[in-house]
C-alpha cells in the first residue's frame, strides 16, 4: 500500500500532525521507536499556557500559546485543570517596590491574552495576602502578582490525538524504528522499519515523510541524505509525592533563571532546569547539582521545601532551534518546518523542529498545511473543532459510580483520563466483575482501565500502561502495582511466565532511573525493602512453578 504520509516520531508534533492529515482525507501511517510520548513530549512541564515568560522576547510564541490554549480546551476539556500562580516579590530583589510595579505593568500586557486561553485577569497581592494563599511561601516576600495557567496529561494528550487518527483512518505503530529510508535517487519514497518487540523488518512506501522525531530528528535527517541542526536542552522535574500546595509558584533560581513550583495531578513538581545537551539521547541521567540547584531555588521561596519527600525525577530534551550565542533559558520556543525538497533537493521530506507542548494544535496545523499543498489536497483543517477522543463531554461521576458500583474517585480519576468515553471503559466491568478491582491504588487505576488501555490504546508494557493510566506514578512508585500490571499484560496478550517476568524487569529498571538520583537517607532504605519484595515474588513464583 502507498500511503500518502508516514509521520516519524510519536509525540505531540508527530501524533497531532498523524490526527490533520487524516482528518483531512489523506493516507497516514505513525511509527514510535518506543511508545507515545515516550521522549521530550512526555518529560515536560505538563502545562498548557500561554507564555508569559516569552511575552518580553518572543511575543509571537506567546500569542500562538494562548490561542491553542483555548482551541485544546474546547476539544479536551477532561483533560485540562486550572492552576493558579504567584510570583512573589522579595525583599532581596532590587528596589522591591519598584519591580512589583514594572511586575503589575507586565501581566498588565499579559492579562490582553487572557481572553484567547480563557484566563482571569492578574491581581496584586500583599504580604497578607500571599500569606493567606499560601503560608509556606517566605516572609522575605513582601507581595505577588497572580494569574491562571492550565495543566493537561500530556500523555493522554498524545494517546488522544493517536486514537482520533486511527479513527479517521490512520494506522499507528508504537515500538517500531525508523532504520532508513527507501530512496529513488535523493529522492525519499519511504521508509524501512523494524517492529522492536517481534523483529520483523518491513518497507513502507509513503508519498511524503515527516520527520516529527523531536530531538532525535537530527538523526533522521543523516539518514535521508540532510542536516538539521537544532539545540538540544536537557530540562529536569523534582516530582514530589503529594501536591505540597494548591497553588504555583514562580520564582528564580540562583541564576535568575525562573522556575515553577506547581501542583499537578496528585503530585507537585519543580522545574525545570535548562542546559545544552551533548550526550546519548536514549541514556538521560540526573545529577545530584542538578537537584539541588532545583531545591536551592525552591527553598529560597519556600523554606519548608525539603521536608517533602521527592518522589522521583523526571528528564528529557527539548529539540529547540539552532541558535549561537544565546544563554539555554534565552532561546525562542517558536518551531519551524524544513522543506528539504526546497532547501536541499530532497524530494518527499519534511522536518518539523522546536516548539512547545502549548501550540501543538497550532504546529500540526501548519505541518498539515504544508504536506496538504504538495499532495494536492485542500480539505480543511478541522482539529480546533472537533473534540478528541473523550472530549465530548464530562461524565456524570457519580451516575456512573452508582451503575457500575465502583468508588467515586476510581470513577473520577478514570473520567479525567478517558472523558466521555468513561462508560465505554467501565462496560468491561459488565464482561466481568473483577475488573473494578484495583491494579494500582495510588492512583487509583483498575483493572477495566488497564485492559481499555492494551486493546484500544496500543500498550504493550507496563512503562506503556504508566503513559496511559498513571499506574505506578504514585507514591509507591509501583512497589504494589507492578506484579498486577503485568499479569493483566500477559492474560490480555497471551505471555507466558517468561515474559510476564521480563515486563516486570523492564519497569523496575525505568523507575529505578527515576528515583535513584533521589535517594538518601530514609527513602534509600525503603528502595532496599522494595527491591527485596520484589526478588522475593519472584523467586515464590519460581518454587511454585517448580
Amino acid at each position: 500500500m502507498l500511503y500518502d504520509v508516514a509521520v516519524i516520531g510519536g509525540g505531540v508534533n508527530g501524533t497531532g500532525i498523524a490526527r490533520d492529515c487524516a482528518m483531512r482525507g489523506l493516507r497516514v501511517v505513525l511509527f514510535e521507536k518506543t511508545d507515545l510520548s515516550s521522549g521530550a513530549t512526555g518529560a515536560c512541564t505538563g502545562m498548557i499556557h500561554g507564555g508569559a515568560r516569552y511575552l518580553l522576547n518572543d511575543i509571537h510564541t506567546t500569542y500562538l500559546s494562548s490561542l491553542d490554549s483555548g482551541y485544546i480546551q474546547k476539544i479536551a476539556p477532561h483533560l485540562l485543570f486550572r492552576i493558579p500562580f504567584v510570583t512573589p516579590v522579595l525583599k532581596q530583589d532590587p528596589v522591591p517596590e519598584v519591580y512589583i510595579e514594572l511586575l503589575e505593568t507586565f501581566f498588565e500586557a499579559y492579562d490582553k491574552f487572557a481572553p484567547l486561553k480563557n484566563g482571569k485577569p492578574h491581581i496584586r497581592l500583599t504580604q497578607q495576602d500571599l500569606k493567606a494563599l499560601e503560608p509556606g511561601i517566605t516572609d522575605d516576600a513582601v507581595g505577588a502578582v497572580s494569574f491562571d495557567e492550565y495543566g493537561i496529561d500530556p500523555f493522554r494528550l498524545c494517546v488522544e490525538n493517536a486514537v482520533s487518527a486511527e479513527e479517521h483512518g490512520a494506522q499507528i505503530h508504537t515500538h517500531t524504528e525508523v532504520r532508513q529510508f527507501i530512496t529513488e535517487g535523493r529522492d525519499i519514497k519511504g521508509v524501512r522499519v523494524k517492529d522492536m518487540l517481534t523483529g520483523e523488518v518491513r518497507d513502507v512506501h509513503a508519498r511524503i515523510v515527516m520527520n516529527a522525531a523531536g530531538p532525535w530528528l537530527p538523526k533522521l535527517a543523516g539518514l535521508a541524505g540532510t542536516q538539521v541542526k537544532i539545540r538540544p536542552g536537557k530540562g529536569v522535574h523534582l516530582i514530589l509525592d503529594r501536591r505540597v500546595s494548591n497553588i504555583g509558584i514562580v520564582i528564580k533560581a540562583i541564576d535568575g533563571r525562573q522556575i515553577f513550583m506547581m501542583p499537578h495531578d496528585n503530585t507537585f513538581i519543580i522545574g525545570t532546569t535548562d542546559d545544552d545537551y551533548y550526550g546519548d539521547l536514549d541514556s538521560l541521567w540526573v545529577t545530584h547539582d542538578e537537584i539541588e540547584y532545583l531545591l536551592q531555588a525552591a527553598e529560597h521561596y519556600f523554606p519548608g521545601i525539603r521536608k517533602y519527600r521527592i518522589m522521583r525525577v523526571m528528564t528529557g530534551i527539548r529539540p529547540t532551534l539552532y541558535a549561537w550565542g544565546k544563554n539555554e533559558d534565552k532561546l525562542y520556543r517558536e518551531h519551524r518546518i524544513f522543506d528539504h525538497e526546497a532547501e536541499d533537493g530532497i524530494k518527499g521530506f519534511l522536518t518539523i523542529a522546536g516548539g512547545k507542548l502549548a501550540s501543538y494544535r497550532l504546529m500540526s496545523e501548519e505541518a498539515t498545511d504544508v504536506i496538504c499543498k504538495k499532495l494536492g489536497c485542500e480539505n480543511p483543517c478541522k482539529t480546533h473543532t472537533e473534540p478528541l477522543p473523550g472530549g465530548h463531554f464530562i461524565p456524570d461521576v457519580k451516575k456512573m459510580a452508582e451503575k457500575f458500583n465502583v468508588d467515586p474517585y476510581a470513577v473520577a480519576r478514570t473520567a479525567y483520563r478517558h472523558g466521555s468515553k468513561t462508560e465505554e471503559l467501565l462496560g468491561l466491568i459488565e464482561e466481568d466483575p473483577s475488573n473494578r478491582d484495583l491494579v494500582c491504588e495510588c492512583e487509583p487505576v483498575m483493572k477495566a482501565e488497564a485492559r481499555y488501555a492494551i486493546r484500544n490504546e496500543w500498550a504493550r508494557t507496563i512503562p506503556d500502561l504508566r503513559r496511559r493510566t498513571r499506574l505506578g506514578t504514585g507514591s509507591c512508585q509501583g512497589r504494589r502495582c507492578t506484579v498486577r500490571a503485568a499479569f493483566v499484560l500477559g492474560e490480555e496478550l497471551g505471555l507466558d511466565s517468561d515474559g510476564i517476568k521480563k515486563l516486570i524487569e523492564g519497569f523496575l529498571k525505568e523507575r529505578w532511573k527515576g528515583k535513584a538520583p533521589a535517594l538518601m537517607d530514609k527513602q534509600l532504605a525503603e528502595e532496599e525493602l522494595n527491591l527485596a519484595t520484589h526478588v522475593l515474588s519472584d523467586s515464590l513464583n519460581t518454587i511454585i512453578e517448580k
